[in-house]
């Protein structure tokens, strides 16, 4: 029996199949080329034409990723169609069958983080530059992406959260008014004259030049604490054009310059001494006698 011949048959036609694909091949490579071009060149006039309009920023950069998504989409489809005779879509799906079932087990995460991504772009709320508050963790948002969302926090770092991690759950936006409520306690001596530690307090803080003098100062009287009488001070402060920590700084200032300047006293909190029998009584140090043996 001669065992050559067929293996070189096979050999030969296997050869004869490479060589009669090429063309094929190097037209499929010159089409992802000129899909290359034509994504490139897609995506500057997407950019342009969205632009020129008054589009959020992340709605834009959504824009670009649709249209550079769908042009790749459409041009790899034409170079397998060409690299692969017969190839059809319709093709594709059935012969994926149960493989695309798995794959879509396999990126769930991913399918979730991109349709949320996709929701949270094409909603109102939470654009870049805005400080916002997502599973205790605050800072401004510098980018979103189809799949995360970068937080930069005040302390500097950067923080990637999924973007179905932020779309399931409840969100702050502190920067979606520009005008911000804040509170301080402040507590007095209870032998203090009440109405007018309000005046006092209420009006340093009205002092305050970088509050917002449209909202208004409160002063409440709120609680009996263990050692004062506390009032509750709350305030506005417009963001946009002032530091919240700076005029923060500036209301403790005012107010503690004012109450001491009307003597009222910030009473210290009482501190209990569990060693009481060691403390001076009468200029002496009370001594404590042994146990009589």
């Amino acid at each position: 029996m001669d065992l050559i011949t067929p293996i070189r048959d096979q050999a030969e036609s296997m050869l004869l199949g490479a060589v009669s694909i090429i063309p094929n091949l190097v037209l499929a490579l010159i089409t992802i080329i000129l899909t290359w071009i034509v994504a490139k060149f897609a995506v500057r006039i997407a950019n342009r034409l969205v632009g020129k309009t008054n589009v959020r920023t992340d709605l834009k950069n959504l824009a670009a990723t649709l249209v550079r998504v769908l042009i790749w989409i459409f041009g790899l489809l034409i170079a397998a169609a060409v690299a692969i005779p017969g190839f059809t879509p319709a093709g594709m799906i059935a012969g994926l069958g149960v493989g695309a079932l798995a794959i879509g087990f396999a990126f769930q995460d991913i399918f979730e983080n991109f349709l949320a991504g996709v929701l949270i772009m094409l909603r109102d709320k939470m654009n870049i530059g805005d400080y916002i508050e997502a599973d205790g963790i605050d800072g401004t948002v510098e980018q979103i992406t189809l799949r995360e969302t970068h937080i930069r926090q005040f302390s500097g770092e950067l923080t990637i959260l999924p973007n179905s991690m932020i779309f399931k759950n409840a969100v702050k936006i502190y920067s979606e008014r520009p005008q911000r409520r804040f509170q301080l306690m402040v507590g007095v001596s209870y032998d203090t004259d009440l109405a007018h530690a309000e005046k006092v307090i209420r009006a340093a803080v009205e002092g305050v030049a970088t509050i917002d003098p449209e909202k208004g100062v409160d002063v409440q009287a709120n609680a009996f604490g263990g050692s004062s009488l506390d009032f509750l001070v709350r305030w506005w402060v417009n963001t946009e054009e002032n530091s919240l920590f700076m005029v923060h700084h500036e209301v403790v200032l005012a107010i503690k310059k004012a109450l001491d300047e009307a003597r009222i006293d910030i009473p210290f909190p009482i501190v209990t001494n569990m060693f009481a029998e060691s403390l001076p009584v009468e200029g002496k140090v009370k001594q404590i006698e042994p146990a009589p043996a």
